[in-house]
C-alpha cells in the first residue's frame, strides 16, 4: 500500500497493491498502512450509486465532524476535498483526484473538509468508510461551484439534489469549523 501525499498535508492518497491474473483481481482495500499514516478507527461504512452527470457535494458536518476514507468499487468519479477550517493556511484549497475501478486509489478526506464527487461515467459506486456517525443536524453544503473555490469540474451543469444547488457560497457558511493546529495533520 502506497500513500501518497497531496498538496494539501492533511489529505491523502492510498494505493494499494492490485495483483492482476487471468482469473481477475485482488486487493487489500483496509490495512495497517491506514492506521500507521495516522488514520482513525472507522464506525461507519456507506455505499452510494449515482449516474452519469451527479455531483454530490461539497458536504461537511460541523461540529459533529466525519473524516471519510473513499474509494470507487465500479465506474469513476472526480472527487473532491475543499479545506473548510477557519483559520486554516491552507483555507479555501482543495484536492481533486480521479478515483476509479482501475486505478483503485482512496483518499482520505478529513474532518474540517468539504466533500463532493462528480461521476464521470454511466454510473459509479462511492464506498465511505467514516471515522463518526452521520448527523443530518450537523451536515452543511458548500455551492459546487464557488468561483472562490476554482474546482474544474468537468462538467458545466450536472444532476444536483435542491439542497446542493441551493447551497451557499463558501463566504457565506456560517458553520464552518475552526483549524486546530494540534489537529491538524489526521
Amino acid at each position: 500500500m502506497k500513500v501518497l501525499p497531496t498538496a494539501i498535508p492533511d489529505v491523502l492518497i492510498f494505493e494499494p497493491a492490485v495483483l492482476r491474473d487471468e482469473r481477475g483481481l485482488f486487493l487489500e482495500m483496509y490495512n495497517r498502512a491506514h492506521r500507521e499514516a495516522g488514520l482513525p478507527d472507522f464506525v461507519q461504512d456507506n455505499l452510494s450509486r449515482s449516474w452519469r452527470g451527479t455531483l454530490r457535494g461539497l458536504h461537511f458536518q460541523n461540529p459533529n465532524a466525519q473524516g471519510k476514507l473513499v474509494t470507487v468499487l465500479a465506474g469513476a468519479v472526480l472527487d473532491v476535498a475543499v479545506d473548510v477550517r477557519r483559520g486554516s493556511p491552507t483555507f479555501g484549497r482543495h484536492v481533486a483526484v480521479e478515483l476509479n475501478a482501475d486505478n483503485r486509489r482512496q483518499m482520505w478526506v478529513p474532518r474540517g473538509f468539504a466533500h463532493g464527487f462528480c461521476v464521470l461515467t454511466e454510473s459509479a459506486d462511492f464506498f465511505y468508510k467514516c471515522d463518526a456517525y452521520y448527523s443530518r443536524a450537523d451536515e452543511h453544503v458548500v455551492r459546487w461551484d464557488d468561483p472562490a473555490l476554482a474546482i474544474a469540474w468537468p462538467l458545466a451543469e450536472p444532476m444536483l439534489s435542491p439542497r446542493d444547488r441551493d447551497a451557499p457560497l463558501l463566504a457565506d457558511v456560517a458553520q464552518l469549523p475552526i483549524y486546530d493546529p494540534a489537529c491538524a495533520s489526521l
